[in-house]
């Protein structure tokens, strides 16, 4: 059984790829409003906001616990709309070895397409895969997308 993996959730929006993009990039601290029921809190621990090598603090609930996660935002490319996060500590690391995060949003039809692409080293072979963190992605996504469509 391998311990390295990967995994991608693709969502479909019909919300505004560059405004959700953007939220991730520059305002992450605005998520908690939008997704409450996943996702409780974001501050930036070192640096600002929208800035590679900034790191951000974390409060969110997954499979119905409440969790941390200290990230570092490793890459933003604009020119892909993707930013990359990278756990440096929390709830995350007592099961992987290195957990990595991209979010990228491109044009598909008139829609955009959100992906959520995850690397990760488990710490041993008896961790399962992320697979309900992919559905934590596309939930918080859909949250999103329905504030976006309402306003």
């Amino acid at each position: 059984m391998a311990l390295s993996g990967k995994r991608v959730a693709q969502v479909e929006i019909k919300s505004n790829g560059d405004v959700f993009h953007e939220l991730w990039k520059g305002n992450p601290h605005q998520i908690p409003n939008l997704s409450p029921t996943t996702i409780q809190n974001c501050q930036a621990h070192d640096g600002e906001f929208g800035t590679a090598g900034s790191v951000l603090f974390w409060n969110y609930v997954h499979d119905g616990k409440d969790s941390v996660a200290k990230t570092l935002i490793k890459d933003i490319n604009e020119e892909k709309k993707s930013v990359t996060f990278e756990i440096l500590e929390g709830d995350l690391l007592e099961l992987y070895k290195t957990f990595v995060i991209h979010v990228h949003v491109d044009k598909h039809g008139i829609n955009h397409l959100v992906t959520w692409t995850v690397e990760y080293e488990k710490l041993n072979p008896d961790v399962p895969d992320p697979d309900t963190l992919m559905d934590f992605y596309r939930k918080v996504t859909k949250d999103i997308e329905t504030h976006h469509l309402k306003n």
